[in-house]
This record gives C-alpha cells, structure tokens and sequence, in this order.
C-alpha cells in the first residue's frame, strides 16, 4: 500500500493545464522548498502546473524537514532501512505521478520532473522503471543509486539533464560524471552542465539551463 504524498501548487499563468513540472526536494526540505523556482520559471512556460509534493517521512536528521528514504551516514540508520525507505518511497512516487497525469488528464509526455540532491536521487530510480517516458527530467546535484541495475531495469528512456556544482561538499562533484555514464551506457539521451564554483545548490546558470531544456522538450 503507497503513501499519498502532501503536494504544493502553482498554477498555471495562463489558467490551462497543457503541461506539468514536478519538484522534487531534497533531504531534510520540503516542497515548499523547490516550489519558489516556479516563480522563474512560470512567465516563460505560462501553460504549465508546478507541483511540489511533501517526501513521505519525517527526516530523522532535521527534525522540521522530510527524507525520502533514510541515510546511513547521516541519521544512523541501517544500509536494511535505507534500501527499504527506497523501495516504498518509489512506489510512492510512482503512484503521485500516476494520480497527478489523471487528475490533470495529461499524458505522461506532457510532465517534467526537477529533482534535487536526494528528489534527483528518487528521479532516476523511480522514472526510468515507468512504462512510458515523461519529456524529461532535470537532475541537480544527485546520484544515481543503483548504475549496475539501470540497463536491465529501465522501461522507458527520457531525456535527461545532469546539473551540478563543480565545489558540491555534499554529494560528490564525480557523481555526475557516473550517472552520465551510466545513463548514456544504457540509451538515454543525456547532457549535462557543470555550475562552476557553486556548492550543494542551485545557481542561476543551472536554473537557466534547465528553462531552456524543459521548453525544448515540453510540446508546446
């Protein structure tokens, strides 16, 4: 049985849903955290819904934020409770994006996903197993958690695009670089772009660069 997931909104400026961009946070944030890039991005794709859902758990390790799935090295959970955090939170996830394409009567190529730190995490564990692709997904600052799985396991291939900073204390500037391998290794159609001298975040490059991406590959 899946969790239903508390989900920010924007709505779309023009009052028609023809597209729709989910975000996904990162651990120990919230929606409401990512959903501000909406308001960027929003006079620029004027038909498209924001949406930003709440992570299924309460975060262990900040006690006001939410985790997708728990980390050993951070909240001193077992690598047994990570995997299994995993494995419910994607089928979680997989069920908001099937509730969200019916109630908006949107066709998986009409979504986008932005994801974050561990949200990018939960991107390409959870997009590449559904059975049709969404446009495309925009990865800032993850990993791909299981590289070894990716090409036996993938069910459809969307575009996607790795962003990341180049100085990222937090998940490794090389992580990047794997998933770009990985990725490219089992057929999907990757790019990439590094944010120089930029942390564990979201500079204004990468966020220009990811605008540019979602209106190549959104119709419309």
């Amino acid at each position: 049985m899946t969790r239903a997931l508390e989900a920010g909104r924007k709505a779309p400026e023009s009052g028609k849903v023809k597209s729709a961009v989910v975000f996904l946070h990162g651990y120990g944030a919230d929606g409401a955290d990512l959903l501000g890039l909406a308001d960027p991005l929003a006079p620029h794709m004027p038909d498209t819904l924001f949406v930003a859902p709440d992570a299924p758990e309460a975060c262990r390790a900040a006690p006001y934020g939410r985790q997708w799935f728990p980390i050993p090295w951070l909240d001193n959970s077992s690598e047994a409770e990570s995997a299994e955090g995993l494995r419910q939170a994607a089928a979680d996830l997989d069920a908001f994006f099937d509730g969200l394409l019916a109630q908006e009567d949107l066709a998986p190529a009409n979504l986008a996903v932005i994801g974050f730190s561990q949200g990018t995490m939960m991107a390409l564990e959870v997009l590449p197993r559904r059975p049709e692709p969404v446009a495309g997904l925009v990865a800032f600052s993850g990993r791909l958690l299981r590289p070894e799985a990716l090409g036996a396991e993938a069910l459809s291939k969307p575009p996607v695009l790795l962003v990341h900073g180049d100085q990222d204390p937090v998940v490794p500037f090389a992580d990047m670089g794997k998933a770009g391998d990985a990725l490219v290794s089992a057929g999907f159609d990757t790019y990439a772009h590094v944010m120089k001298g930029t942390g564990h975040g979201i500079a204004p490059d990468g966020l220009s660069v990811a605008l540019a991406f979602l209106r190549d590959k959104l119709p419309g």
